[in-house]
């Protein structure tokens, strides 16, 4: 009888300790269940802050190289570009840097996208117009949604072999070189047009003249 109650006490207390480590066990998987969340708002947030510094250093850029700066006096240019550098200088001073991990295949993928894109960057001075519609098939190549133009089927198949977050990267790429071409197309044919309007204003004035 007495043997009975020691092994029951026994039992009991190794039912306990089971019972313990299973709690303690759910409570530290719930605990770091909850900071994965937060690591993940921290790289969100990380990668919100990178986006926003491109995002500035651009429109700065642009400021500095719009048809409007070119419409003012020498001095408030200067003024102006003086601003600019310096908001561009504290820009450049956040430094911020998320980490991708990859494995070896999405490595050497994110290499190859890069070269591709690199080598259409190399040639904007030979011939804008053909890099432009090459560059407009990368990025059709990245849209999830229905390409307007054609699509490059070799680099879709590269990029879908990146990280998601690279795949990421490299379509926000693509939409700033786009951009940028199209805010340059535009300043040079305001030019022109600046240009052409001169002489026919100046004819205008003469014809009144006569």
């Amino acid at each position: 009888m007495a043997q009975a109650k020691i092994s029951a006490k026994a039992h009991e207390g190794r039912f306990c300790r089971s019972s313990s480590m299973a709690d303690r066990s759910s409570r530290l998987l719930e605990s770091l269940d909850q900071l994965e969340l937060r690591v993940e708002a921290l790289r969100d947030a990380a990668t919100a802050v990178e986006q926003e510094k491109e995002i500035l250093l651009e429109m700065i850029h642009s400021i500095q190289n719009s048809q409007d700066m070119r419409q003012i006096s020498d001095g408030e240019r200067e003024e102006l570009n003086l601003t600019a550098n310096r908001l561009m200088g504290r820009t450049l001073t956040v430094e911020v840097s998320v980490e991708t991990i990859r494995n070896p295949q999405q490595e050497e993928s994110l290499k190859h996208a890069t070269k591709i894109i690199d080598e259409v960057v190399s040639k904007f001075l030979d011939d804008v117009g053909t890099a432009k519609n090459h560059l407009m098939s990368l990025y059709s190549a990245c849209s999830s949604e229905v390409p307007p133009g054609p699509v490059d089927q070799k680099f879709q198949s590269i990029v879908i072999g990146c990280a998601l977050e690279d795949q990421k990267k490299i379509k926000r790429r693509l939409e700033t070189l786009l951009r940028n071409i199209d805010n340059s197309d535009k300043a040079i044919k305001l030019l022109e047009h600046s240009k052409g309007t001169g002489p026919k204003a100046l004819q205008n004035t003469d014809g009144k003249f006569n």
